[in-house]
This record gives structure tokens, C-alpha cells and sequence, in this order.
């Protein structure tokens, strides 16, 4: 099996998620990707944060495709580290073929996450173009510090094959999708909402 692993808060869940997705699908030939929803992102606070049985429904509802797969098994394994679930997945599904998938907003600042370089070194990655963050994801201090471990989009469909640290970056159609600005109007709609007459 071939899996790609998208990891994140989920906060709510929306279809730039479910895009980057199919597109790993198609692009990367994987056989499913898996939406590995995080009971609580570190670098992240926990205001305005939905609770998590909330989160995986979202993500579930927004799935939509019989091939992405939503699970909550870093809740199940009280696991808040990307590093330290990878290493969990790989003990336990040894014959299976794991990518990690994420953004370029991710790949700007993954620098800041707990052991960050084994993630480069557990499996390979591939990461996708999200508005306006590409430029300086690539010229930032993760993609230089493994620069030359940068595949080509040619063997796109090769990349679960390879030995990490390997990844690649994908200029893809951009789509609007974000979570934050999900909430911010959610937010403007509860606050804009009339007052009920007495």
C-alpha cells in the first residue's frame, strides 16, 4: 500500500484539504491518503480551537471520496508530535508506503516543529502550492537545509518508492480553501446576527 498522510488541526476541515488530496492521489499514485485529524496542534493555541470529536466530523463530512481516509489515531495514541506518530505508523504497518503531504504554509515553518528533521528522514514528502506562501517556503531555511534531497515532478509517481529524506514541491492550481478565514467568518456571522426582540 501506498499512503499519503495529511496531518492537521481540521479546523474545520474544507475542500483545499479534500483538493490537495486528489491531487496527491492522482499525482503521486498513492492507493489512499489518510486525514490524520491532531487532538491539539502545539504551535497552535487552543482559542477558537473546535473540539476534536467536532474536527473529525468535519473532515469526515468534507472527505467525500472513498479514498481519503479520516482518523483519529493520534488522539488514540496521545500523540501531538508529527515525528513521533510517523514512527508509530511505520512499527505498525511496516510493508506500507507512508508520504507525508502538506502545504507550502507548512514547509515555511516546519522548522518550528518538535524534531523536524526526522520527519525529513522518516518518509518521503511532498508538498503542494498554497497562495502566498511558495516563495518563501522555498527559499526558506527547511528547503535549504535539504535542498539537494529535492526530487523532480517527473517521478512524481515514484516518490512513496524512495528512500527519505526525498521530497518534492508542486506547482499545482491553487485552490481558495483556508480555515482561517473559515472561522473569521463564522465569526463575523455570530457577531453580525440582529439582537432577538423582547
Amino acid at each position: 500500500m501506498r499512503i499519503g498522510i495529511l496531518g492537521g488541526s481540521f479546523n474545520p476541515a474544507h475542500d483545499g484539504h479534500r483538493h490537495i488530496s486528489l491531487l496527491a492521489l492522482k499525482l503521486l499514485q498513492l492507493d489512499e491518503v489518510w486525514w490524520m485529524v491532531s487532538p491539539q496542534n502545539p504551535l497552535k493555541t487552543e482559542d477558537g480551537m473546535a473540539p476534536f470529536e467536532e474536527r473529525l466530523v468535519s473532515a469526515q463530512k468534507t472527505a467525500r471520496h472513498p479514498n481519503i481516509r479520516v482518523t483519529d489515531i493520534e488522539q488514540r495514541l496521545g500523540s501531538t508530535y508529527t515525528a513521533q506518530s510517523l514512527t508509530t505508523l511505520k512499527r505498525t504497518f511496516p510493508k506500507t508506503r507512508f508520504v507525508w503531504i502538506m502545504g507550502a504554509d507548512n514547509l515555511k515553518q516546519i522548522s518550528r516543529w518538535h524534531r523536524w528533521t526526522r520527519i525529513f528522514n522518516q518518509v518521503p514528502i511532498a508538498v503542494f502550492d498554497r497562495a502566498p506562501y511558495s516563495f518563501c517556503a522555498l527559499s526558506g531555511k527547511p528547503a535549504k537545509a535539504f535542498f539537494r534531497f529535492k526530487k523532480k515532478r517527473a517521478d512524481a509517481c515514484n516518490l512513496a518508492d524512495m528512500a527519505p529524506p526525498a521530497w518534492m514541491f508542486f506547482h499545482t492550481r491553487l485552490h481558495p480553501g483556508s480555515a482561517t478565514l473559515i472561522r473569521a467568518r463564522r465569526a463575523k456571522g455570530q457577531t453580525s446576527k440582529p439582537a432577538p426582540k423582547k
